[in-house]
């Protein structure tokens, strides 16, 4: 494997990223939506305006769990199955360029213009609320922009594998929506509606382990037990056991989520 090879595909797509101005348009998307939650966050309390920075996280953890991953899988279904039917995939494969190449510069080429315009909108924030707060509880803040990288990142190369398995664009892009659908919806719903027909007799020790089949819930509890403020916020504190709310293992599965779509794609995708 030639990690130049991959360098070049992967610098060709976040040059086309930055010249359509899509990382632009995310970045103020994200900028935009931070500011107007961090903002009215509070509202439902009776109040508006700023606060402290464990509350702005809490406020953005809800937005970034619904965003970030629509946008990723937006940006990723059809980088695979795109180049196909545009009958560039045959042209890109003549060249001296092996496939296992060819999809991970793709996805580093599409997961660095995610990573960047997450930075950037984000960190835009940041500088406001420092300058509103303080600097105090900004390392909290870093943790949280980089567990949002990690859910982007995952969701991408869940939409990479769609964009390898589907035949056409179409039916990649119903993929893709209906993974959202699923992750950020319907399994929550799925695992309380379980729960609460059974009464919790059944699934109630397997619960906290379910969902880690959920990156989006991953997410949650990594961002809710890295903060010791706004644990008692949330109902997960009373039902996830004490063995998960580790940062570091959080992380972990995280990036298992990341490497085990693209270990699908690669085997998929080989001639």
């Amino acid at each position: 494997m030639e990690f130049r090879q991959i360098a070049t595909i992967a610098a060709k797509e976040l040059r086309d990223r930055l010249r359509n101005r899509w990382v632009l348009a995310v970045a103020l998307v994200f900028t935009a939506f931070a500011l107007v939650i961090a903002y009215f966050g509070g509202a439902q309390q009776g109040a508006v305006g700023l606060r402290s920075i464990e509350f702005t996280i809490t406020s953005l953890v809800s937005l970034v769990i619904y965003l970030i991953p629509l946008i990723a899988l937006l940006l990723g279904f059809d980088a695979i199955v795109g180049e196909r039917e545009r009958g560039s995939l045959d042209l890109l494969l003549a060249l001296p360029i092996t496939r296992l190449e060819l999809l991970l510069g793709k996805y580093l080429g599409l997961a660095a213009a995610l990573t960047l315009s997450t930075v950037a909108g984000f960190g835009l924030v940041a500088g406001v609320l420092a300058t509103q707060a303080g600097t105090a509880g900004m390392a909290a803040y870093a943790g949280f922009m980089g567990s949002s990288v990690l859910l982007g990142l995952a969701f991408l190369s869940l939409a990479v594998m769609l964009s390898v398995l589907a035949k056409d664009r179409t039916r990649a892009s119903g993929l893709a929506i209906a993974t959202w659908f699923f992750f950020v919806l319907v399994f929550d719903l799925l695992l309380l509606g379980l729960l609460v027909g059974t009464g919790g007799e059944r699934g109630a020790q397997a619960f906290p382990y379910l969902l880690l089949l959920n990156p989006a819930d991953v997410f949650r509890i990594l961002n809710i037990f890295s903060l010791d403020d706004v644990r008692s916020l949330y109902g997960l504190t009373s039902i996830v056991p004490a063995a998960l709310a580790k940062p570091w293992l959080m992380a972990l599965v995280m990036l298992g989520w990341i490497a085990a779509p693209l270990g699908v794609a690669t085997w998929r995708f080989r001639p």
